[in-house]
């Protein structure tokens, strides 16, 4: 129902208007002479509260406030991939285009290019059946056909899940079409264009949700194998300035064996989101040799954009990727940061003057954060086919403190904990993920399909974790007295530790060879780095001096297999497994045969 109201009072961002009191609550409003526009977040009486996603300087009370009878909305249907996007579903490269670089209030683009035509192959299987006189039942999810979107991503044409039903009448043939144009049309007068709406604070429907059993691979060796992340699961990458959260996300989204990649950059200083916009479409797709930018949506809402479009960011791109989910596609989110995101909440939330709860936080931020992660998941959809969402997200905590709230109330919502320590950053260790404050509950869920890989990952990473314990407490020891004051056999702890810190879980993005590391080779290196330790332990309490260790050259050479020895020539692995086993066989035999004479 469409209603015409007045501007009666302006804080900031947030407007009272009179005479929208039967609107529907986040219903879209146009506010002004220039039609900016703004979401009902609260309905008293006569009053309707708006927030709205653009600069309002200048607009003045008794302006015209116009409701449109529809929530925010996004428009899903061929021309998403490859396009960036502000907060609100603007094609930026269209607006400035328009006008510039600096956006103007009230300035409009359409998110999908309305007049640009897509070729249509209808699904074979409903023609044919529609062709031989069958009814078939317009079936929420049902494929009607695909359109080519990119070179690597191929989009569904899909009946819409609120379909009224009826059967499908008419199916266009296989030819060029716009977005607005009809697909399908069904027996009850409906039309099901190639382009369709959808509330974005409303979650698809999926028919199933399934075990989060399949790791999201992502090439980073201390992820995949120490903190594993599964398809459909939820992460958080919590860190101060400079750790590298975002360059962190920059190696998963460009490696991770997703299909889609949909990167919300959520109040973001301008030039970390320059970066990305200026590398990813110069980043080139691993699996196809082509631009990633064709299968990267990229959602930019900086931090000099207004407030409030900023906390509906994420809204958008987790409605993007779970229209993407529907086609069977497997979807990764990288939201950065869902700290810039609760900040715009709290603006928010004081200006609407509610009682604030802890650091200012409105009382529901806990309560936001469950909706947005909960849309996370791997599923069976209406269609029948596998899809799933995946969802990482950044948090910026104040000083790199964890105990702040936003950090404290995502880990109540997340599986999966990637610390990332200032000590580490600094000393150039990248990623810098603790081990030690680090966790993945996905362990256990994940380890059927790494058992698949390597039968003994279980084994090799229980026993690392145990090594990486038993040396952080040594290292208080050495910062008390020494390393000189403790025994080989301890020493020993220490040189393996610090094999695993170098030549497994640092990882070089400037490396051709060690930015990605294959899953065989993971875990081979992690077999490797265990089987060293325990001969060369073994040769230490024979009585062989760690010097006679350190002279068959193994360490060095171990910490450097990550960049020598190429994900498709693992035979690598296997000579320096042989070259190593005689060397500290032998070292083995000469202290026995003295400790037995």
């Amino acid at each position: 129902m469409i209603l015409e109201g007045k501007v009666r009072r302006i804080s900031g961002p947030i407007i009272r208007a009179a005479g929208l009191g039967g609107a529907g609550l986040f219903d879209v409003v146009e506010v002004g002479e220039k039609r900016i526009i703004g979401e009902i977040v609260r309905l008293e009486g006569d009053e309707a509260v708006i927030q709205v996603y653009e600069d309002n300087t200048g607009l003045k009370t008794g302006a015209p406030a116009r409701s449109t009878g529809r929530p925010l909305s996004a428009l899903l249907g061929p021309g998403l991939m490859g396009t960036i996007y502000d907060g609100i579903q603007r094609p930026l490269e269209l607006l400035y285009r328009q006008g510039g670089a600096f956006m103007v209030p009230g300035e409009r683009g359409n998110p999908l290019d309305t007049e640009k035509k897509w070729h249509f192959t209808p699904d074979a299987g409903l023609a044919a059946k529609l062709a031989a006189g069958e009814t078939v039942p317009a079936t929420a999810g049902m494929t009607l056909g695909t359109v080519k979107e990119t070179e690597s991503i191929t989009c569904k044409i899909m009946v819409p899940p609120t379909v009224k039903g009826g059967a499908i009448t008419h199916l266009s043939a296989e030819g060029d079409y716009t977005v607005l144009e009809a697909a399908a049309k069904t027996s009850l007068g409906e039309e099901i264009p190639f382009a369709q709406w959808w509330p974005v604070r409303q979650p698809r429907p999926n028919a199933e949700r399934l075990s989060p059993d399949q790791p999201l691979v992502t090439g980073e060796r201390v992820i995949d194998v120490f903190f594993p992340l599964s398809r459909g699961g939820t992460a958080a990458i919590p860190g101060g300035f400079g750790t590298g959260k975002t360059m962190t996300q920059h190696a998963v989204a460009k490696f991770c064996d997703a299909d889609v990649i949909i990167y919300i950059g959520c109040g973001e200083r301008g030039n970390e989101m320059t970066d990305v916009l200026t590398e990813f479409p110069e980043l080139l797709d691993p699996r196809t040799g082509r631009s990633l930018m064709e299968r990267t949506l990229l959602i930019a809402n900086t931090s000099n954009m207004p407030v409030a479009a900023r906390e509906v960011s994420i809204y958008f791109g987790v409605t993007l990727a779970e229209y993407y989910r529907d086609m069977g596609f497997h979807v990764a989110i990288m939201a950065d940061s869902t700290s810039r995101w609760a900040e715009a909440l709290r603006e928010l939330s004081g200006r609407m003057e509610e009682m604030p709860a802890e650091e200012g936080f409105p009382a529901y931020l806990p309560t936001r954060l469950a909706e947005f992660y909960e849309r996370a998941g791997r599923v069976r959809t209406l269609s029948g086919a596998e899809g799933s969402v995946s969802i990482i997200g950044a948090v910026s905590p104040p000083g790199g403190d964890f105990s702040e709230p936003v950090t404290q109330h995502t880990k109540r919502f997340i599986r999966c904990f990637w610390a990332l320590d200032r000590d580490l950053a600094n000393a150039r260790h990248y990623p810098a993920i603790s081990w030690i404050d680090s966790y993945s509950e996905y362990a256990e869920e994940v380890q059927p399909w790494w058992e698949k890989v390597n039968p003994r990952w279980a084994e090799v990473r229980r026993q690392c974790f145990d090594l990486l314990k038993r040396e952080q407490r040594l290292a208080e020891i050495v910062r008390l007295i020494g390393p000189d004051a403790l025994p080989d056999d301890q020493k020993m702890i220490l040189v393996t530790s610090e094999i695993i810190k170098d030549g497994f879980l640092q990882q070089n993005s400037f490396d051709d060879v060690d930015m990605y590391c294959v899953p065989e080779k993971q875990v081979r290196l992690l077999e490797l780095m265990m089987e060293f330790h325990e001969r060369a332990y073994t040769c230490i309490k024979l009585g062989a001096p760690l010097t006679k260790i350190h002279s068959t050259g193994l360490k060095e050479e171990l910490s450097r297999l990550k960049s020598t020895v190429k994900n498709d020539e693992l035979s690598g692995l296997a000579d320096f497994e042989g070259k190593m086993r005689s060397a500290l066989e032998e070292l083995e035999r000469s202290y026995r045969t003295r400790k037995n004479q």
